[in-house]
């Protein structure tokens, strides 16, 4: 937790300065909000996320041409905040707007067009509809698997697949998606990063789904362990992470 606000304090300060050298619509202004609202994201809080990227959407929709990307970036953080507050309608409705102006403003492979695939198959997961969800990932990983990106990117869309098929109850095809996205942020990742403990919670509650209590009470307890580490007490991740080792402790 301690390093999400010692960067908190950085953005701000990076603020008060930019302010004073720019104007108030210059659209580096607009990226020092954007930075502001995902570190308040990764801290958890939601509110606060949304008013930092809303600050910043002003500033490029006076700055910028209406179909810039940089405008489709901050619809996407307004799906993504949307969807971790589990307004799944509304971040659906960021996402496409996002989706919209990216399949103008950019090439068809575009690395982030498959970002925002991504994110609306995650939304159809959540929203019940798998096999839309599917189609997007796939669409999604079309342009990941075959052109140069962050690899933490198509992780994140291994993981969303993971979670779809183990929705789905195919554990076996969830569980060979979990371990792709896995190795990547193994591998690129601090063994201590929250991306990671997201990544074992799922991991535990598919293996509590199929009864293997010991394996699923394992990757609980790194998450959990992360999430402590990492984590506010009150973070939405951290309090799931706790009651899904609760509900494996029960069980052994």
């Amino acid at each position: 937790m301690g390093e999400y606000s010692k960067a908190l304090k950085y953005y701000e300060k990076d603020l008060e300065i930019t302010k004073k050298a720019l104007p108030p619509t210059h659209p580096d202004l607009a990226i020092s909000y954007n930075n502001i609202g995902q570190v308040y994201y990764n801290m958890g809080d939601y509110t606060k996320a949304f008013e930092s990227h809303e600050k910043s959407l002003k500033i490029r929709e006076i700055s910028l041409s209406p179909n810039h990307a940089d405008i489709a970036f901050s619809y996407n953080w307004f799906g993504r905040i949307q969807c971790s507050m589990k307004e799944y309608s509304k971040a659906l409705s960021y996402f496409q707007k996002s989706n919209s102006i990216r399949e103008k403003a950019l090439p068809e492979t575009h690395p982030n067009r498959a970002v925002t695939y991504s994110d609306i198959g995650d939304v159809h997961r959540l929203m019940g509809d798998y096999e839309k969800a599917l189609g997007f990932h796939q669409k999604a990983l079309n342009i990941q698997e075959n052109v140069k990106c962050n690899p933490l990117e198509c992780a994140t869309t291994y993981m969303n697949v993971g979670e779809t098929y183990r929705e789905m109850k195919d554990y076996t095809t969830a569980l060979t998606y979990y371990q792709k996205g896995l190795k990547i942020r193994e591998e690129k990742l601090t063994k201590n990063h929250p991306d990671l403990a997201v990544i074992y919670h799922n991991m535990s509650k598919l293996y509590f789904s199929t009864q293997k209590y010991s394996m699923a009470m394992k990757y609980v307890q790194q998450a959990v362990e992360i999430g402590q580490e990492k984590l506010s007490s009150t973070h939405p991740h951290l309090v799931e992470y706790r009651e899904t080792f609760e509900k494996i402790r029960k069980k052994q």
